[in-house]
Parts: structure tokens; C-alpha cells; sequence
């Protein structure tokens, strides 16, 4: 695989990717619940992990230790030896959390492959609406923007997972935080159920690739 790209173990997906997750910037998943957001991100996260390099797992989401255990499989203490995870509890620790994770990444004390934020608008979602909704929006966006610097300035890549919303209007599944979101992550991902094990995701953005799905399924121990 290409050196600028972290792989991410599911061949059709790295396939559509070019080879993985860019190293410089930041990839988004966003999809329905039960479409196989946060089983990718631990999959990525065992997989790098594995290789000697730390991760820095920012989980709003209350992952189970059972699903990452199995998703480590018999390498599980491997991966928990290079896994820093956090569990914030609201917005504000999440903004610490993020700071704590780019910081780092950027120290270089500790080679950081990989920085997860599994999901970036779970306490955004909860702090709506009104006035609170734009102080909620600003801390995101200043979180993001460390996210990206980080990326850029030291080569890490950043995965984090978004939650939707219907909307009314055009009768579709959108992703949350408005355009920033959008913006700031070069590559963007939707997850779509399939029949069974089988997830479908489609590219709808990428700085040098065209539009394209593939297909992935939800394993015991990941994605393949």
C-alpha cells in the first residue's frame, strides 16, 4: 500500500479508497445506527495498533470492552498496549480530549498512527437548539480545526464517525454540523445496511478520486 495511506482492512473499501485512509487529513463516516460506523473504527484501530503505533480513541458512544476485545482477537494485548482511549462526558471533554490527542501526536514522544473521534456530534446533537446550538457549533468547529492542523502538520490520520439526521425538505439522511463538518474532512464515507453481515459504503467525497460504493461485511472480529 501506498505510504501516504493507513489501510484499512476491508480490501473493497481500501480498494475504493486508493489504498486507505489518507495520512494528512480527515476521513468521515456518517450513516444510519447499526450500519457498521463504530465496528470500522475499531477495526482500523486493531489494525494499526497492531503495527506498533498508538491510537488515540475518542469514544462518546460508550463502546463495549466485549466488542473491542473480539475485534482484537488473540492480539488483544498488543492492541490494548498501544490503545489510549477516552471516554468524555460532554462536549467541553471532548474539546479536552481532542486537545490531548493532537498534542500527542504532535510531541512525537509516542509515534501515533491514528486519531478516532467516534462520534463527533453526539454531545453537538444533545446541546440543540437555539442559542446553546451555536456555542456547541463553535467548540466543535474549533476542535475540528485542531483536528485538521493536526493531520497536516504531522502526517496522522484522522477517523471520526457523524451522526444524521432525516431531513424533511428533500426527504433524505444528512449528516450532522452543517457545512464546517463538511468541509474540513477531505474524504467522506456513507454507511448503508445491506442484506445480513453486508454493509455498503459510498464515497461522496475525495480530493483525487471519483464517486464509487463498495461493499464490506461485519465480522466477528471487524470488517473484511
Amino acid at each position: 500500500m501506498p505510504a501516504d495511506h493507513c489501510p484499512t482492512g476491508a480490501e473493497a473499501v481500501d480498494r475504493l479508497l486508493g489504498g486507505g485512509l489518507e495520512t494528512d487529513s480527515l476521513t468521515e463516516i456518517y450513516g444510519e445506527g447499526g450500519t457498521g460506523k463504530t465496528v470500522f473504527c475499531l477495526a482500523v484501530t486493531c489494525r494499526v495498533a497492531r503495527t506498533g503505533r498508538w491510537v488515540f480513541y475518542i469514544d462518546t458512544e460508550g463502546v463495549s470492552a466485549d466488542r473491542l476485545t473480539a475485534t482484537a482477537g488473540e492480539d488483544r494485548e498488543a492492541v490494548l498496549s498501544h490503545l489510549l482511549l477516552s471516554s468524555p462526558k460532554s462536549l467541553d471533554e471532548q474539546g479536552r480530549a481532542v486537545a490531548t490527542a493532537c498534542t500527542l501526536a504532535r510531541e512525537g514522544k509516542r509515534p501515533v498512527g491514528l486519531i478516532v473521534l467516534d462520534s463527533a456530534t453526539h454531545y453537538y446533537r444533545l446541546a440543540r437548539p437555539d442559542a446553546v446550538e451555536d456555542e456547541a457549533r463553535q467548540a466543535l468547529a474549533l476542535q475540528i480545526a485542531d483536528l485538521v492542523a493536526t493531520a497536516l502538520g504531522v502526517g496522522v490520520p484522522v477517523l471520526f464517525t457523524n451522526q444524521v439526521y432525516r431531513s424533511m425538505r428533500e426527504g433524505t439522511i444528512e449528516p450532522l454540523g452543517g457545512s464546517f463538518l463538511n468541509h474540513a474532512a477531505k474524504t467522506i464515507l456513507r454507511f448503508d445496511r445491506g442484506s445480513g453481515d453486508r454493509r455498503r459504503t459510498v464515497l461522496l467525497k475525495h480530493r483525487s478520486l471519483p464517486e464509487g460504493s463498495a461493499e464490506f461485511r461485519i465480522t466477528p472480529s471487524g470488517v473484511a
